[in-house]
């Protein structure tokens, strides 16, 4: 039997991670939110509410696993954070895919990583530790995306893509097969990357020209 789940924080991508444990029917022990906690709340969305941060530390590590509630933004590293106090601590974090992705043969999933709905991950996929791979993003064959990666929702990797650590991938992105993302790099939203990007670069979609109306 597995070990109970305990969720860490209580916000969007805390709710969209409940139900997906819930799909799964994975035991849930309870959630941790500070927020929550602070305003006197004992119950979230049918789970109990365990306290703060710190409170992890009453369960033992080997009695636990902990789920990964947090979303991540640039500039926003609670996500990475929490990952890296608890397994400094001895936890494990749950590593988790949504039963409608598609997982291919010779994928590999480290610990922590969170595929969502939707997800497409070809042969040879390789996630590093706490990375997630949001709502109907697409890798195809022999990417690699390293540690703590928010690939954001409707992201598309073409075949052979090297995404850095801490990279984010914001939504409706594409990178073309072969490119690399260096360590940190940014991708904005609806932008597609011909180029390698270089470590800690930021690139974003060209603004469209703004409409004139036309005199006849």
């Amino acid at each position: 039997m597995s070990l109970p789940v305990i969720l860490l924080g209580a916000g969007g991508h805390a709710k969209v991670v409940l139900n997906l444990l819930q799909l799964i029917k994975s035991p849930l022990s309870g959630v941790i939110d500070p927020k929550l906690k602070h305003k006197g709340i004992k119950e979230w969305r049918g789970l109990p509410v365990l306290g703060e941060d710190s409170d992890v530390y009453k369960y033992p590590p080997n009695k636990v696993l902990l789920a990964n509630g947090l979303g991540s933004l640039p500039g926003k590293n609670l996500r990475q954070t929490l990952f890296k106090q608890f397994k400094k601590s001895g936890y494990t974090f749950i590593t988790l895919v949504h039963p409608t992705a598609i997982i291919a043969d010779g994928v590999e999933l480290a610990e922590g990583v969170q595929v969502m709905a939707g997800c497409i991950l070809q042969t040879d996929v390789l996630i590093d530790e706490n990375t997630l791979i949001n709502t109907g993003t697409q890798l195809d064959h022999d990417c690699k995306v390293g540690k703590h990666c928010h690939l954001a929702p409707a992201v598309v990797l073409s075949g052979n893509v090297n995404v850095g650590n801490y990279c984010h991938l914001g939504p409706a992105s594409c990178v073309v097969q072969g490119c690399h993302l260096g360590q940190g790099a940014v991708l904005g939203a609806g932008s597609t990357l011909l180029y390698d990007l270089p470590e800690g670069h930021k690139y974003l979609a060209a603004k469209p020209q703004q409409a004139t109306k036309h005199s006849q």
